[in-house]
């Protein structure tokens, strides 16, 4: 049994759960972990001098469960798999030959180095402000984005991260959120099952 990980990041509404589910469709004994699943409590999320809630830091989120999810799905990737898909996803070929795959996607998943350091391909999703910023204010979120907490922060804080993670990252794939999402789906579905292919010939 052979295993990948593959990092999908990017931006607030680049197009990062859309893309992991659509890979995780297409690829067998695949799954996916969801860092906007280990937020923190509202409560316990602290308030900066303006008054926005500062969700867009690593401190916001629970990331030694995620970690704990991670290490358990490398402990067991099967089992691992089916229970979090509901279906086996298993191929036919002999169990020494089967690779397993997860996604991790999230916005600050190349930020975390013990997490960044785990996986195999990492792409980030980029698109413009006005795009990111008209996305963001068509979507509701609980609780809800107060005035100004696209411009005040989440914008501010996006630049911020990812200059950090510029400077720790150095094998990233940048995709391009605007490009059609199928010819985007086909292109990272081509590289990663080229990786794919070489573990089972390995």
């Amino acid at each position: 049994m052979k295993t990948l990980i593959i990092g999908i990041g990017g931006m607030t509404n680049g197009g990062k759960s859309t893309l992991s589910k659509a890979l995780q469709k297409r690829l067998p004994n695949s799954c996916i972990i969801s860092q906007d699943t280990f937020f923190k409590d509202d409560s316990v999320v602290p308030v900066d001098i303006h008054g926005f809630k500062q969700y867009d830091l690593l401190s916001a989120l629970h990331m030694d469960r995620m970690m704990e999810e991670v290490e358990t799905w490398q402990q067991d990737p099967r089992a691992f798999t089916a229970s979090h898909t509901g279906v086996g996803q298993l191929l036919s070929e002999r169990v020494d030959q089967q690779v397993y795959v997860l996604i991790i996607e999230g916005f600050l998943i190349f930020n975390h180095r013990p997490l960044n350091e785990l996986m195999n391909k990492k792409y980030f999703l980029q698109i413009p402000y006005d795009t990111c910023k008209q996305r963001r204010s068509s979507r509701v979120y609980n609780p809800p984005d107060p005035p100004g907490y696209f411009d005040g922060h989440v914008w501010p804080m996006y630049l911020k991260n990812r200059k950090e993670m510029e400077e720790v990252v150095t094998d990233l794939v940048l995709l391009d959120g605007l490009t059609e999402r199928e010819k985007l789906l086909s292109s990272v579905l081509e590289d990663v099952t080229a990786d794919i292919e070489a573990l089972r010939q390995g």
